[in-house]
């Protein structure tokens, strides 16, 4: 019987660095021998077919569809990196919408993600077409992804910093989580892994404040 594929499941806000943090990991994973495949936003997808963004009523489609991307993934490879989950959407409905409806149906798909990754607001916001509804929208919906993967009990770990010091704190994550070769430290790696199950939650990681040494100095002050 094999394995299930082991699920990374990148969260966050608007603009903090989830589509590259993805890819950053998919390469990083292949490097150390690791049958890897990161799957996309379906959301951005789909603005860019209607060149609009989605209503209330196509909200639900779009979470659904993330979800079997994820599972479809996960029957082929041995590790899925998911560039966002359904939780987004429903995170997203409720800011936008007001509507609540979506949770129910994501959060037993969220749980099945055996790594949460979540990414810290400390990277500068930045336009993105439609899918971007401007830098004051980024703290609640980091605040309300928080409460809702603590009311859920999923653990998750914050990723902070620039690029490479982001994909550096998220493959800290990853070595936790698996058994990897040595030379997985190296750009350059191989062999044989096996996958061991770890999770870790912070008492306060509901609390951003609790990530302030995560943060440049400069920033740790503001």
């Amino acid at each position: 019987m094999s394995r299930p594929a082991f699920v990374i499941g990148i969260l966050g806000a608007e603009s903090s660095g989830k589509t590259q943090l993805a890819l950053d990991l998919e390469r990083r994973l292949r490097a150390a021998g690791v049958d890897a495949l990161a799957v996309a936003e379906h959301l951005r997808e789909f603005c860019d077919r209607h060149h609009r963004t989605p209503r209330r009523d196509e909200q639900a489609a779009i979470a659904a569809e993330q979800t079997q991307r994820i599972a479809q993934a996960a029957a082929r490879h041995a590790v899925v990196v998911a560039d966002t989950t359904a939780l987004m959407t429903a995170i997203y409905s409720e800011i936008v919408f007001g509507d609540t409806s979506l949770y129910a149906g994501v959060e037993a798909a969220q749980r099945r993600c055996d790594l949460t990754l979540l990414m810290a607001l400390d990277l500068p916001w930045q336009a993105d077409g439609l899918q971007r509804d401007g830098a004051h929208v980024r703290e609640p919906v980091d605040a309300l992804v928080r409460a809702t993967l603590a009311r859920i009990g999923q653990p998750f770990v914050v990723v902070a910093g620039q690029r490479e010091a982001r994909l550096h704190a998220a493959w800290r994550a990853v070595r936790h989580a698996f058994t990897l070769p040595a030379e997985a430290d190296a750009e350059e790696g191989g062999g044989d892994t096996s996958l061991t199950s770890w999770h870790t939650r912070c008492e306060r990681c509901g609390d951003a404040n609790c990530e302030r040494h995560l943060l440049p100095r400069s920033l740790a002050r503001d």
